[in-house]
């Protein structure tokens, strides 16, 4: 019976300083807004267009 309470005893001590500090509202930082102008050329394009050069050069050798 001593066993249970003492269990029963360090159950209740260590729930009750889990919950020592009360609920806090987690704080949600805004990120911040990029604006980034847009580009008359697509880069996107650049290694795709060279892949293909460096293989017609190749094929037609």
């Amino acid at each position: 019976m001593k066993k249970i309470a003492t269990l029963a005893l360090v159950a209740g001590l260590s729930a009750s300083t889990a919950f020592a500090g009360g609920y806090t509202a987690p704080v949600v930082e805004a990120e911040p807004v990029v604006v980034e102008g847009g580009s008359s050329s697509n880069a996107g394009i650049l290694v795709p267009v060279l892949l293909l050069l460096g293989v017609a050069i190749v094929a037609a050798d």
